[in-house]
Parts: C-alpha cells; structure tokens; sequence
C-alpha cells in the first residue's frame, strides 16, 4: 500500500491525505494549475515509453490534434528552451538505451528508470541465430569462483533492462539482450509475480540457449544472465567471420594458382605428370585435421587418466572405511556376546494352566480398560520389568504391558519371553496406534516370588548397553553394505575406464602404423 500511495503521488503530483483498506484520496493540490504543463510533461514522457508509440521511431511521445500542435507551436519552442535537463548523465544514457530496445514498462512497481515489457516483444525474430563466440587467446571460458562472486555484486545495484511474463519463445527477447551486451556485461530481467517456479527455470534455460550466455542468478525475482568472455559485438563478429573467409579464399586461390603453374611447367619441361603432395593447400588441411585430432585425442586421454587415478584413489579410500567399519562390527559383536553369556533365559513350564474361551474375552476386556501399565522401552525385558509384573500383580489379576515395537515377530518373541520369566499366561496381543499391547494373566494358583527381581537376566545398565550396541551394530551393518555397493559400482566404473584406455592406445598405434 506504501507503494501504491508513492505512485499516485508522483504520478498526479496530489498528495494522498487519508487511506482506507484499498481505496486512496488524493488531494490535487493548491498549485494544481501552476504545475499543470510539469504534469502534461509527464505524461506526455509516460506515453513516450507506451507500446504504441515504441513502435514509431519518428514520433517523439506528443499524440495532440493538427490544430493543437498548430496552436501550441510557438509554445513548445519556448518550453524546450526553458525546460532544464532532468536527472544525471547516467540516467539519461540508460533511458535512452532502454528506449532503443523497446516498448519500455509503465506499471513498473519499483524505482525508475522504468524497464523493458518484454512481453510486447516478439516472439519470433525472422532469421534469428545464436550469436558468433570466439574466446581469445589463453582465456578460459568459464567463471571462477571469485568471477562469479564480483559478477553477482556488480548486477546488484544495475538497474532493471527488462520485466518477463508470459512471453514463452523469447527471440525477441534474446534479440534485445543481445543488443544491450554490446553496451553492459549483465542483462537484468525481472520475472512478474504469478510465475510457477518450473516455468521460470524453463525461461532461463530457453534465454542461456538463445543468447549464449551465462546464467549467474536466478530467484523468484530476477534472472540475472552474464555474456561471457567469449562474446563478441555484432560488428566484431561480422569483421572475425569475413577475415577468416577472406583467408579461406587467399589459401584456395594461391592453390588454385600453384596447379596451374605445376601444369605448365609439365608442358614446357615436361615433368612427371604426378602430381606432387608437398608443399600443397591439401597438405596444409590435413596436417591441421590431424593435429587437432591428436591434440583432442591427448586430452581425452589426459582425461581418462585423471578419471582412472580419481577413481583407484576412491576405491582404495571406500575399500579401507569398509575394513574399518568390518572391525567395529566385529568388536560390536564380542560386547554383544559377553552381554548375552551373563543372561539365561528360563525354560517353558510344560504345566500350564488352562483358560476357557469364555475367560480369556473377560481377561481380554479387563486388561483393555486398565488404566495401569508397564512401558516396555529400549532397553527390552530385563530384571526391572519382571520386578514390575509382579509389583502389578500384587493387587490385580492382569496387567497390560505396552510395548513401541514395530515388527511382528519382535512383538510375539517379547510376549513368549514375558510368559516364560513370569510364569503367567498370555491373553493377547492388541494393536493400537502407536503401540501394541501384551495383556498377562498371572494364573489362579499364583504364588508371589520371595525374589521378585530375576537373577538371570540382565541389569537396567546392561540392557541399556545391549540396546545401544544392538543399535549401532545395525547402523554399521547398513553403512558396510552401502560401502559394498559403492566399491562394486567403482571397480565396474574403473574396468570400464581401463577398457576405453586401452582402445585408444590400440587405436593410436594403428594410425601411427598406417
């Protein structure tokens, strides 16, 4: 709303006295009249940045009736003398460059000098190709690091070239940027609001194709595109492709001439009628094609090498962390079994008491109503739990047992080693949404143990640590499996290196041989 309340005052000159939700009052002013012709003039350079008047390079921004201009002449002589020059040279310039690239923007939201709609551009260019790049001599084409980094704060205060929306084929656009890179490293295009994020890395894509350059940021609000180092104005480019046609013609003319002078000599003197190889256009070709065949061979080779000597020195680092990772599991596996010789389970009692159909529905309903529970956490079934059971069964016939385990066969061997260390009956299993729960019965013949805490299974400490390390033996299990598969897909990227290697040493030995 700030904005909006800026643009209407400098748009009308009023001034906004009060705001309520969307709607403004504006107050034209005591000096309305007084400052009438600096509002007309306003205007009138508004309408020279409209599309229908971009389109006419004759006119100049004034669309009043003949008899106005017939009247208002003299006028308008006297206003041009005594109109100062608004805004600095480099405002003037970039006006004026943007004026010569098109339809300029009016409704841009942000500060002046106002844009180029690029959607009033054309969408398809007659004869539009991609400009002519030619890199100089011991120049590398890409960016660095630091390039980069002065690029992206060279664009920040630039101002906007060109505002994009819905335009989608983008020659016109391309055509217009190509343009301003004769006078600026960086066009600057910013995207309307509306934009799908896939429709924006689409355009972005289709300018970098078009125009050549290098795309060095791209948000929700701007793409900002560098030219590179290798491009070359259209008078540059013009000049680079005639002087190389211009060679190209000398070289073809000057053999042209040395056949001719070779066929008379053979006339006068009499010479061989073969035709000598040295010395020739022909041979001038061909040593050219080869060499650049060879020096593009060398650095595929040179490539293939780096590319082996990354891939051994990877493998031979993937190889060692998975023998590391082998000894920690084996180390993870002497604490495990140290933990489980101090633990024996008990055996199964063969008489059990027997429960009716009818008794395990009641049993069933009583244990689901409990409030009470045992949580059954990491740490798994140890002395402490047991304890509890029988703590539980001190004043009850059931307990319910509430356990977060996920797997179905770690729920039904949790159950059957609940019944066997208590020596109780198991009623059921029941799921809930988060958890299951194990519902126990402790039997019509229960006698309550003189040592409610079992000596042979594991302590609250140690089954901490059994947890743990069961835990972290998994964790290592999986990582040494990736680890293989990453070792596989090395060693069979690697033969695949080692094979290309050796085809082109073949291949070199066979050229050299013919």
């Amino acid at each position: 709303m700030d904005r909006a309340r800026e643009i209407l005052e400098i748009k009308t000159g009023g001034l906004v006295v009060w705001t309520r939700g969307g709607i403004h009052f504006v107050y034209r002013g005591s000096s309305y009249l007084e400052n009438a012709k600096q509002h007309r003039d306003f205007v009138n350079y508004n309408e020279e940045l409209s599309p229908v008047t971009s389109n006419n390079p004759t006119s100049q921004g004034k669309y009043w009736s003949k008899d106005e201009t017939l009247t208002n002449d003299n006028d308008e002589a006297d206003d041009k003398d005594d109109k100062p020059i608004k805004g600095t040279l480099y405002e003037r310039e970039v006006n004026r460059l943007l004026d010569s690239l098109g339809p300029r923007f009016i409704d841009w939201w942000w500060n002046t000098p106002l844009p180029v709609d690029a959607d009033l551009l054309p969408e398809v260019v007659p004869d539009f190709k991609t400009p002519f790049r030619q890199c100089p001599p011991g120049v590398r084409p890409t960016l660095a690091d630091e390039e980069l980094t002065y690029l992206r704060k060279h664009a920040r205060p630039l101002p906007t070239h060109f505002v994009l929306g819905r335009n989608t084929k983008l020659q016109g656009l391309a055509a217009a940027i190509l343009k301003l890179w004769e006078k600026s490293l960086i066009a600057k295009v910013a995207v309307k609001v509306g934009i799908q994020n896939s429709n924006h890395e689409q355009m972005a894509r289709n300018l970098k194709r078009l125009t050549g350059g290098t795309v060095i940021l791209r948000n929700k609000d701007y793409i900002i595109i560098y030219r590179g180092k290798d491009f070359l104005p259209g008078g540059v480019a013009e000049s680079v492709i005639e002087q190389e046609s211009q060679v190209h013609d000398q070289q073809a003319k000057e053999e042209e001439a040395r056949l001719k002078m070779a066929d008379s000599l053979q006339m006068i003197v009499g010479l061989s009628s073969e035709r000598s190889y040295v010395g020739t256009f022909r041979e001038y070709q061909d040593f050219h094609d080869s060499h650049a065949r060879r020096t593009t061979e060398n650095n595929f080779r040179i490539q293939l090498e780096a590319k082996k000597h990354r891939l051994e020195k990877e493998l031979k680092d993937q190889e060692w962390r998975l023998s590391m990772l082998t000894k920690k599991i084996e180390r993870s596996n002497q604490v495990l079994a140290k933990l489980h010789s101090s633990w024996s389970p008990s055996k199964k009692d063969g008489d059990r008491e027997l429960l009716t159909e009818e008794e395990r529905r009641i049993f069933r309903k009583i244990g689901l109503k409990m409030d009470e529970h045992v949580l059954l956490g990491r740490r798994g079934v140890f002395e402490g739990v047991i304890e509890e059971i029988h703590q539980h069964w001190k004043h009850k016939e059931v307990v319910k047992v509430i356990t977060k385990q996920n797997q179905a066969n770690q729920i039904t061997y949790t159950s059957m080693m609940l019944e066997v260390e208590t020596g109780g009956t198991l009623i059921a299993i029941e799921r809930f949404t988060t958890s299951h729960a194990i519902i126990l019965y402790r039997g019509k013949n229960y006698r309550r143990p003189t040592k409610s805490a079992p000596s042979n299974l594991l302590t609250k400490r140690e089954a901490l640590q059994r947890s743990i390390e069961v835990q972290r033996r998994g964790s290592m299990k999986y990582f040494a499996q990736e680890r293989k598969k990453s070792i596989d897909e090395l060693k069979r990227e690697l033969r695949n290196v080692t094979w290309e290697i050796r085809k082109l040493n073949h291949d070199t030995e066979q050229s050299w041989t013919a």
